[in-house]
């Protein structure tokens, strides 16, 4: 099959290679139908290359069609279209019936010290071949499918995948009080999915921060107070704006969904981009034990959220040496969550959504859709913020 392979800095190629194959009774093969490119796939085109391998298959936002199952998978059959979770987890250990499949006790990478195994997204997460590909064979496969219904564009449910479940959650974990006020920093895919699922289930008012023309637009179109980046002289200046709109307070709760790649993060980016170049066996121990990000968005946030509010985090951060400002966080007795999203914690909460009235948007919320050949150059677009690139679709 052709599948999108990782193999270095900047390096996307397709290749040819082995068709994946039933390995346990607990998985299935399906044959992908649409695949999303996240912004977090851009972390492993730039930041995160210490933990890559050449060849690696990238991607985890998949759906398609039931092609086998393995004897263990009493619930699917070949012809179902389903959805698959970026992560992978068996549904029965204590983690997962306590509604925290991205902990999962069975499938999680103890040698690593990491969590539950995710598609396509290094060796710290299992190294599984991911889902920019022709097939994909998925590991418990009892569990993680969401079958939806025939009918509707893969558009209408592919975000069931990540995009829609990380936005939920992290509205779910800023814990915004009906009628209250939450910003949301980045205005990618999640950020701007995120202030769509916040306006569905109550907020008030929703501040949006970006210094993407087309992601400003697409944001403000939808009723979202938009802020430009640019509009600033720093981040105190636009820290101070979002106060004068909230009565000199700050918003009720802050979401971080830009993480590690912020801009306005010079050292740290100059520190990344020295690690990628390393060697290897050099570069992996040492972003293990030494690695830092980029933490423009989050001290924004930190300085930007009311006292007493809360703080969610749904951008990837791997920092391992990160200072972070623990007396501004006591003293303001701000809460943070975060973390990777639990997929089936949220799924059917986010289904009865996903209508022919499509409150969230999901119809067209892709801005881009490609074939699977011409996937290197989405990712290219898409790490430069060209052609109004927001969202893209592959097309295998």
């Amino acid at each position: 099959m052709k599948a999108l392979t990782w193999q270095g800095k900047r390096d996307v190629r397709i290749e040819k290679v082995p068709d994946p194959r039933i390995e346990e009774p607990t998985d299935a093969i399906i044959r992908v139908t649409s695949t999303g490119l996240c912004g977090s796939d851009l972390h492993l085109y730039e930041v995160l290359t210490p933990f890559m391998t050449p060849g690696d298959i990238l991607g985890h936002e998949p759906m398609g069609i039931v092609e086998e199952v393995g004897a263990a998978v009493p619930d699917l059959q070949a012809g179902d279209r389903v959805v698959v979770p970026f992560q992978i987890a068996c549904g029965n250990c204590w983690m997962c019936l306590t509604g925290l499949p991205t902990q999962c006790e069975t499938t999680q990478v103890s040698s690593e010290g990491m969590g539950a195994a995710l598609f396509g997204y290094t060796r710290l997460y299992g190294a599984v071949p991911g889902a920019q590909a022709e097939y994909l064979r998925v590991p418990q496969a009892q569990y993680g499918p969401i079958k939806v219904p025939e009918g509707p564009a893969d558009d209408r449910f592919v975000y069931l995948s990540d995009v829609l479940p990380t936005a939920w959650q992290a509205v779910a974990y800023a814990d915004v009080p009906k009628g209250g006020s939450v910003a949301v920093l980045g205005l990618g895919p999640i950020g701007d999915m995120a202030c769509r699922v916040a306006q569905a289930k109550g907020a008030g008012r929703v501040f949006g921060v970006d210094l993407v023309p087309e992601r400003l637009r697409r944001a403000k179109e939808r009723g979202v107070e938009t802020f430009d980046l640019r509009s600033f002289d720093d981040e105190k200046e636009l820290v101070a704006a979002i106060r004068d709109q909230t009565d000199g307070r700050g918003p009720d709760a802050v979401i971080d969904a830009v993480g590690t790649e912020a801009h306005g993060s010079a050292a740290a980016r100059m520190v990344q981009n020295a690690s990628a170049l390393l060697p290897r066996k050099i570069s992996g121990p040492m972003a293990e034990r030494f690695s830092v990000d980029r933490l423009a968005a989050l001290y924004t946030a930190i300085d930007l959220v009311r006292r007493g509010g809360t703080i969610s985090i749904s951008g990837v951060y791997g920092g391992m040496a990160d200072p972070m400002p623990m007396l501004t966080l006591f003293d303001k007795q701000i809460q943070m969550r975060m973390g990777q999203a639990n997929v089936r914690r949220w799924s059917d909460e986010i289904i009865p959504f996903l209508t022919d009235e499509d409150p969230l948007g999901v119809d067209d919320f892709a801005t881009h859709r490609v074939p699977l050949d011409e996937a290197p150059q989405a990712y290219d677009m898409f790490q430069n913020k060209r052609d109004g690139s927001v969202k893209v679709l592959i097309k295998p």
